[in-house]
């Protein structure tokens, strides 16, 4: 299938050339897709219209009024996105059956841009989890690897690109959930500034951490998505109102004079990754760019911080789905409930999974009178104080270099019964959320293994570009996008 493992601007060429139709195009991702989601589950439902749609787009194509810059290009969505009159189920039981009556405004500007919806990817339930595994409709597995995990939350979304399902996807990043999958999947991940891009329409997790994210093939391809989903959105009361750079035609691997941060943690990183962190900094220093060790004094703590807020948000956004008003409702057809009490506990017991209902409990826990200045506020203090490490940081580097994580892809199951190793998993990652930064993973080689290996690149509030001209130059220098999965070959 020649349009498979394409970048958006390869497709973007073919079709302006006439070489494929957005309905040829479509129908080979489709088949793709639909094909080998057997052997990964990175999809939970496809999208029905889709040909129809790409039927659209050919004839607004050969009228000359193409909708924008990504007309017929197929895209899939992390099932966290409302969809107008598609499923979105958060892969959970407790929204099994919804379908909403609006899309979320990152679809739309998306679909305004003339983007075709492929399908929703599968994810941890209500994108809680770091590995795909706590998903009401199973695993997600990894494309290099189906032995291991695609990582999560977001991990349909990075193993539909690294498959070749589509080259683009939608995730959502609320402690390193499009980064870390991005890192497993050999893709790149970009969680832009808290505000850059709107939460509306988006399922909540934790409010004040969660923000939408970019999948993609190649860094270009992230950046002209950045681009075109970013805007200004009352209906968020935080959204950014800010311009939007136009960063596809502003990007550039020219990136000498950068002042380069090196965050390179003395324990907890396997040796895989350290080799390809020094090969990146070497090639940094080729670059012309000017190398700084920094050291960031909250890294032991940030992900017990992380936990407390996010859980905390959680017990309180997860508390709409009652079975009344919102969710799934208990049968009691046979034996009716006692009281209003039982109704709730019954509905939702049977439909939130054993991940979500931890932390809800843990949420509620903290929350709790006697407990609340003890955790919840502590860790609110702690925040900000991580937040401002970062700042002084960021005033002497323009961006820093780190592993997006200690340990490449692990094994479908390795962790699931060590809770304390699951929630450590993402202490690199959880620090830019609790600031608000933007932070991108870029694909930085292979594994003794042959599992992918991701590097973090972060920088200063609304500085994507920053982080876009850095992830570039090592892009174009490594050209790991050429290694291609037995699903891409």
């Amino acid at each position: 299938m020649p349009w498979i493992n394409k970048s958006v601007y390869e497709l973007k060429n073919a079709l302006e050339k006439k070489e494929v139709t957005a309905v040829e195009l479509s129908q080979s991702l489709l088949s793709h897709a639909k094909k080998h989601n057997k052997k990964i589950n990175a999809i939970i439902s496809f999208n029905p219209k889709l040909l129809d749609e790409a039927k659209d787009s050919d004839q607004r194509r050969a009228t000359n009024t193409l909708k924008g810059e990504l007309d017929g290009i197929p895209i899939v969505v992390k099932d966290m996105f409302c969809t107008k009159g598609l499923k979105t189920t958060a892969a959970s039981k407790m929204l099994e059956n919804f379908i909403p009556p609006y899309s979320s405004t990152v679809v739309k500007n998306l679909q305004n841009a003339g983007a075709l919806l492929l399908g929703k990817a599968n994810q941890d339930e209500f994108a809680m989890g770091g590995t795909n595994e706590y998903s009401y409709f199973g695993n997600c597995l990894n494309p290099w690897n189906t032995d291991y995990v695609a990582g999560g939350s977001s991990g349909g979304s990075a193993a539909s690109v690294a498959g070749g399902f589509a080259p683009l996807a939608l995730g959502t990043d609320t402690g390193g959930s499009v980064r870390e999958p991005a890192h497993f999947c050999g893709v790149v991940g970009l969680k832009p500034t808290y505000g850059r891009l709107s939460r509306y329409g988006v399922i909540s997790f934790a409010s004040s951490l969660d923000q939408p994210g970019i999948m993609g093939k190649q860094v270009k391809d992230v950046a002209l998505a950045l681009q075109v989903s970013s805007s200004y959105d009352p209906k968020d009361a935080t959204s950014a109102n800010c311009e939007v750079p136009h960063f596809s035609k502003n990007i550039t691997s020219n990136i000498k004079e950068k002042k380069i941060g090196l965050l390179l943690p003395e324990n907890g990183v396997d040796k895989n990754i350290v080799e390809k962190f020094n090969a990146v900094k070497e090639i940094l220093k080729e670059q012309g760019c000017k190398i700084v060790p920094v050291s960031f004094s909250y890294l032991s703590s940030v992900a017990c911080v992380y936990h407390i807020i996010a859980s905390s948000e959680a017990s309180s956004n997860l508390a709409r789905y009652d079975g009344v008003r919102y969710g799934y409702s208990a049968d009691f057809s046979k034996k009716p409930a006692e009281n209003l009490m039982d109704f709730y506990a019954t509905s939702r017991a049977e439909a939130f999974g054993e991940e979500v209902k931890r932390r809800i409990l843990l949420g509620t826990y903290v929350l709790s009178s006697g407990y609340y200045d003890a955790y919840y506020k502590k860790a609110c203090q702690l925040r900000y104080l991580i937040a401002q490490e970062f700042k002084k940081i960021l005033q002497s580097v323009d961006c820093i270099l780190s592993p997006v994580s200690g340990g490449v892809a692990l094994k479908v199951g390795a962790n699931k019964d060590n809770l304390s190793k699951n929630y450590d998993h993402d202490w690199l990652t959880v620090g830019a959320n609790l600031a608000g930064l933007p932070a991108l993973s870029v694909p930085a080689g292979f594994s003794d293994k042959g599992l992918p290996i991701g590097l973090q690149l972060l920088s200063s509030h609304f500085q994507e570009q920053t982080i876009l001209d850095v992830a570039l130059n090592i892009e174009e220098n490594l050209q790991t996008y050429k290694k291609k999965n037995s699903f891409c070959s």
